[in-house]
Formats: C-alpha cells, structure tokens, sequence
C-alpha cells in the first residue's frame, strides 16, 4: 500500500522538469495516458484469472507488464524511442472492430488522438516507476486515486476553454437522484465530458439495484457517454474503468455532427443527464444537420433539441442550462416550445450567482422533463444560499445537503417562499419566456422606465458640468 496522494505530485513535480511538456492540459494529458494502460494492464491480469483463453487486444511487447514493470527496464532515449515509435504508433493503428473487439476499439480509441509530450525518456521512466507503486486491483488504493481522480477532472477544467466547466458533484448527484436511473434503463450523456454524469448514475443504479452477477452485465450495457474532444475522452473512459465498467462505451464522436432526421426509434434512450456545452458555437455547417426552425450556432440550443429526439416515450431527462435559454427568443423559443408540446416539463430549478464558480459567473438552471406528454403546469424552485453564504467559491462549494430542501419538496408540491408554479396558458402568453421571478420574494423597488429614463438625464447632465468645472479648474492652474 503506497501514499497515493504523494505518488501523483511527485508524478506532476516530475513532468515540470520536463522541455516537452507545457502547461496543465499537456501534464493531465500525459498523465492520463500512462496511468490508463496501467489500470488496463491491472484489469487485464484480472480478466485472465476470470475468462478461460483471455486474448489481450494489445501485443505482448506493448503491454505495460512487459515494458514498464522492471524498474530498471527500458529508460533513456531507448525508452524515448519505444515510447513514440513503436507504442504509440502500433496502437494507432490496431486493426480492430468495436462489434468484435470492444476492449481493443478502447484502446485504440484512447491513443488515436493522445500524445507523448515527454523529451526526456529518463523522466518516463521516473513516471511509470512512480505509477507502479499504484495498485488498482487494490480497494484500497483505488478508493484514494478515485478522489484524486476527481481533483485532476477539476483541474483540467479550470485549465480549459470557455463553455467546458466543470460540473459540481452535488449538482450532478442531485440531479441523478431526482432522475433515478434504474436497472436495464439506459442512460446516455452525449456530451459527457469527463463522465461525472455516467459514475453518478452508475452508481447509483449499482446501489439501489444490483445484486447478482447478470445484474452486473447489464449495468455494463446500460452507460453510454459521447465525447467529441480527445482529453475528457480518454478521462471519462479511464474514469468508468476505474469503476469496473470493464468495456466503457464512450464514443469519440459529436452528435450533433449526424443529422437530425437520422436518429430513429432504435437509437432512443430511457435517460438523459447532461451538462451541454454553452457560451461557444460549433463549427461551420453543423446547424444544417437539423431542421431549419431549430438552426443556430449556439452548442446548449443545439443539444436541447437533440435531447427531446433521443429520449424514448416515457424517457427522463435532467439537464443544466443558462438563463439565456430561457429568456431566449427566435430560435430558443421555437426550440422551448417543441419542448413543452412532446415533453413535460415539470420542474425548474434555479441555480444562485456563483455555482459554476471559479469556470463561470453564468446563471444556470436544472431542467427536469419526461417525454410523452405535453406540458401542462411547471414547477419552479429557486435555491437559496446557505445561512450565511453570499456566493460559492472552490475552496466552499455548494453542497449536496443543501438540496434536502428540494428533496422535501418534491413528491409533495406545495407553494412556499422559494416553490412557485406557472400553466402552461401563460407560458405561452410570455412567448415561452420562462424566466419567470419568484412571486413570493419581494421585488426590486425599481422606478418606472420613464423615471429611470429621467433620473439617467439628470446624472449625466450633472457629470457633464463636473468635468467641465474640473477642465476649467486645471486650465486656469496651467496658467
């Protein structure tokens, strides 16, 4: 048993010294590729005590067991080379199928867009020494790297681009819970990210429903995630290994890339739990794969009308949105109103300032749906800060305690100072703006247009002559 939070610093200190590597992204990247063939290798040495004529999909030579385990083995420019001209390229290219060798597929899926940053072929070999020392057979040992598993996710969110935040654990449990994933539904995210949805859902279902050994295997095909961008893909994969989910399904792909009209019945699902991507736009052309009334450039937009196609009848949904989206108008309401016609929207939470704190000042919303049946009522529940708190931050985030009092509330609605409820009638009547205020707190003791119109004239007048008196006040002091 070894000091795992230890063995990963020296592991980040040992990258620093390193000419290759360049900033947090690169190290997390490096990282995770290397640690991801060692959990493989650790898994694989189980499958073959488990499956009669276990064939590992990785040539023997490349296996971590046969290059990586002798601490005194390859080091150096050998080890450089080997690394970069035999590793990496080899497992670019395996000549496998995703229907005939899923394990195979991952692999090669992991490495297809990873790289070696490293120039230093001794530092390698510092690294995988140090990552030896992890056990991931070992309980133990993989309940302490899954929490450091969790702090790397972070950091690699606070080190990526706008739009990509990293979702709170509290939220996505919340979420989860209020979903309630069971055994043989499916759940998908599809821009899954690093894959907190997925390991919050998997979890759960595995601790509300899983009891046998087929109980397991159908867990193993229920999980699906889609990925478009290289690092959260290898991540998010890596991640439900680490959960033994032993052939993840997580596709480096973009839904949003294949047309609309293409999903059919056969690709729906019974749930969907999701943090799209918002504030950014996807490239050029990808809104002509949907329909013209719901073509925009905008990601969040773009996946709330996917979402309502991929959801089966019956099919529940949980999302994260901006508040944009709900004032939004063109396309966002023709999109909210395609939402509210085939779905039920029953339930809006709204997120205080400071939630997605230190990614993102944007407001947000968790919206709760079920596909079937058109909308007739919404509920809404603005969440109050803590007693005391006036904003989250990294070092305090919002807890999952915190949404007991939602909770509470939920499977017995009433109307309190934080639950209010809004039909259908006047959704419409606000054109499906749904950024509706809470009635039961007091409002802004704000003028009239007309008077804040009047008393803006006046300040401006006012600064107007006091930079004229300051200008004439220096002239004659020039003077």
């Amino acid at each position: 048993m070894t000091n795992v939070t230890s063995t990963l610093k020296s592991i980040q200190d040992i990258m620093r010294q390193d000419a290759g590597v360049d900033g947090d992204a690169q190290r997390i990247s490096q990282l995770v590729w290397m640690i991801f063939l060692k959990i493989f290798d650790d898994k694989e040495q189980e499958w073959e005590l488990l499956e009669d004529n276990y064939q590992s999909p990785v040539p023997e030579r490349l296996r971590w067991q046969q290059w990586a385990s002798d601490e005194e083995g390859l080091t150096g420019d050998e080890l450089l080379e080997f690394v970069n001209n035999d590793l990496f390229k080899t497992l670019k290219e395996l000549n496998v199928s995703p229907t005939e060798d899923p394990k195979g597929w991952l692999v090669k899926s992991i490495f297809e867009d990873s790289y070696n940053y490293m120039k230093s072929g001794t530092l390698i070999r510092q690294i995988v020494n140090k990552i030896n020392l992890i056990d991931f057979n070992d309980q133990e040992d993989r309940h302490l790297f899954n929490d450091i598993y969790e702090k790397i996710l972070k950091d690699l969110q606070s080190a990526g681009n706008a739009g990509e935040y990293y979702t709170p654990r509290a939220v996505t449990q919340f979420m989860v819970d209020m979903t309630n994933p069971r055994l043989g539904q499916t759940v998908l995210d599809p821009a899954c990210g690093t894959g907190g949805f997925l390991i919050c859902a998997l979890e759960h279902i595995r601790k509300n429903d899983v009891q046998t050994a087929e109980h397991r295997q159908t867990l193993q095909n229920s999980i699906q995630g889609v990925e478009k961008k290289p690092m959260p893909h290898m991540l998010a994969a890596t991640n439900l290994i680490l959960h033994d989910i032993e052939q993840p399904i997580i596709k480096h792909d973009n839904y949003l890339g294949r047309p609309y009209n293409d999903w059919e019945k056969k690709d729906r699902v019974d749930i969907i739990l999701t943090n799209p991507p918002f504030g950014g736009t996807e490239e050029e052309g990808t809104d002509t794969n949907f329909p013209s009334r719901f073509r925009t450039k905008e990601t969040a937009d773009l996946f709330l009308a996917l979402i309502i196609r991929l959801l089966k009848d019956g099919g529940r949904c949980a999302v994260v949105l901006p508040d944009g989206t709900l004032f939004g108008e063109g396309v966002k309401t023709r999109i909210k109103e395609e939402l509210m016609e085939k779905c039920n929207l029953h339930t809006i939470v709204r997120l205080p300032n400071g939630v997605f704190n230190p990614y993102t000042g944007i407001k947000t919303n968790l919206l709760f749906f079920e596909k079937g049946a058109p909308t007739k009522e919404t509920w809404y529940f603005e969440h109050p800060y803590p007693e005391g708190v006036k904003s989250y931050n990294k070092g305090k985030p919002i807890d999952i305690k915190e949404f007991d009092l939602e909770k509470a509330w939920w499977d017995n609605r009433e109307e309190n100072k934080y639950a209010w409820k809004v039909g259908i009638d006047e959704i419409k009547k606000r054109g499906y703006n749904l950024d509706i205020k809470n009635p039961h707190q007091e409002s802004d003791d704000l003028a009239s247009p007309e008077e804040l119109l009047t008393q803006y004239r006046a300040t401006s007048e006012k600064i107007t002559n006091l930079q004229n008196e300051i200008t004439q006040v220096l002239t004659e002091a020039l003077k």
